[in-house]
């Protein structure tokens, strides 16, 4: 193990050694090695290996790590190990950029914990405030939250502060900083303790999460798994190149050849995931979409339909593409190139995940040469083609034609009660029925008429 000095942060290359070890020998408690194993959790990560000896002799850690390498494990294991040592309400804040990674979080926090008896809190947008200040007034030991919401309580929820804070982690720095979460963190690290551990974990070193990183961190220590942007080996990369008219019959066609197997499809817009999703149910895909300008409770049903099965795809805007993890998908179809280069390591890094295998396809029209020329620089390699028998997929054309018909009107139909939730870039007041926007849409009840063999039936 290579270790490089540098001003005052210390570079970690991955080691080489590969003799297992176990939690406790990193430091942690017996009891949570126990909840490890309950977890299936056999050995770290490297991630893991490197960042918890650090966190647990009381350095602040810079975790850089690909996608799908443990990093959850990595600060939540020695902040509950802290925790343990020194029982306290209001312990611990985790921040994440979206909602549906502050819940994923709670989750394997409550499993790690649930043993030793931790409370945590979920505090983000879309969720009623006076419920959270409500959780909020119950002490929980660690608080899992979003920059925005947080910061509307510390400013408005009496009797609520954080300043006994021992813990705080910036989990997806780069992107919480991307989404211009700025002066919230700003007034976050102002409302809470000077003297505390930071733990700041991200999938790349930008030049905001520098400046983040001098503003927040003592004496940090850097672990870097992985020098440069790279995938899973086990993860299999194509690329088809289709003129942009096309493009729903191609996703159709992929569909049909990917049946049995969990999709994810990304879409650029909230608007082109839920008309791509009426179109797939109108063809009898079951298909489920998951966008920013849901509810909510929808976006937690759509995401759960999803991870249990019940739905075959998910079609998702960027929203899913950091941190989720959801350990079946077998194939990224990347519909709508990313405008951002290192989006596509997040998004084709939801498939491939904890040793699996995975592939992922993404839809290159003429309009988007450029931006797929800049995601091969990245990985500095090309993808190869993928091969389609182009009669098969325009045997499709006319199905597909009728169903985009039907997917029109079933937009049209949705946006006119107000439940589609993105007519003329406004959103819409939204209906919490417990489904998505396009479970009850009339798309489903009268399928495309002899649609054979052009989609799995739900």
């Amino acid at each position: 193990m290579e270790i490089e000095s540098h001003c005052d942060l210390v570079e970690v290359a991955e080691t080489s050694d590969e003799t297992k070890i176990t939690f406790v020998e990193l430091g942690l408690r017996a009891e949570l090695e126990e909840a490890c194993s309950l977890l299936k959790w056999t050995e770290p990560t490297p991630i893991q290996r490197e960042a918890i000896p650090l966190a647990l002799q009381g350095r602040d850690v810079i975790g850089l790590a690909e996608t799908g390498s443990g990093k959850t494990g990595a600060f939540t294991l020695p902040m509950l190990n802290s925790l343990l040592a020194h029982p306290q309400r209001l312990f611990g804040l985790i921040l994440t950029p979206t909602r549906e990674l502050a819940f994923q979080i709670s989750e394997q926090i409550e499993a790690l914990g649930s043993s030793i008896g931790v409370k945590c809190a979920v505090i983000v947008g879309g969720i009623d405030m006076m419920s959270q200040s409500l959780m909020l007034a119950k002490k929980p030991h660690i608080i899992i939250a979003t920059p925005g919401r947080l910061v509307d309580h510390l400013e408005n929820t009496k009797g609520f502060n954080l300043k006994a804070l021992k813990y705080l982690v910036m989990d997806e720095a780069d992107r919480i900083l991307n989404m211009d979460f700025e002066q919230e963190v700003d007034k976050i690290l102002k409302s809470i303790p000077r003297e505390r551990r930071t733990l700041l974990f991200s999938a790349t070193m930008t030049s905001k999460v520098q400046k983040l990183q001098r503003a927040s961190l003592v004496n940090p220590v850097r672990v870097q798994i992985s020098s440069k942007y790279q995938t899973v080996d086990k993860l299999l990369q194509y690329y088809v190149f289709i003129p942009l008219k096309m493009k729903d019959v191609y996703l159709v066609h992929l569909l049909n050849e990917a049946a049995g197997h969990s999709v994810m499809v990304f879409c650029s817009t909230c608007s082109g995931t839920l008309r791509t999703s009426l179109l797939l149910r109108a063809l009898g895909i079951s298909a489920v979409p998951l966008h920013g300008q849901m509810t909510q409770n929808k976006r937690l049903a759509a995401l759960n339909k999803f991870k249990a099965r019940n739905r075959g795809v998910l079609l998702a805007t960027d929203v899913a593409s950091r941190g989720l993890d959801i350990p079946h998908v077998d194939w990224v179809i990347n519909y709508d190139i990313p405008t951002h280069s290192k989006d596509y390591i997040h998004r084709v890094g939801r498939t491939a995940r904890a040793g699996r295998s995975g592939k992922a396809i993404s839809f290159v029209t003429q309009y988007d040469v450029e931006l797929y020329q800049r995601i091969e620089h990245l990985l500095g390699k090309k993808l190869p083609l993928y091969g389609l028998e182009e009669s098969d997929v325009m045997s499709l054309q006319e199905r597909v034609a009728e169903a985009q018909r039907v997917a029109k009107m079933d937009l049209r139909e949705l946006e006119d009660k107000g439940q589609g939730g993105v007519r003329g870039g406004r959103k819409k007041k939204t209906f919490d029925d417990g489904n998505d926007d396009t479970e009850m849409s009339s798309g489903v009840r009268k399928r495309v008429r002899n649609s054979g063999s052009s989609g799995r039936k739900k």
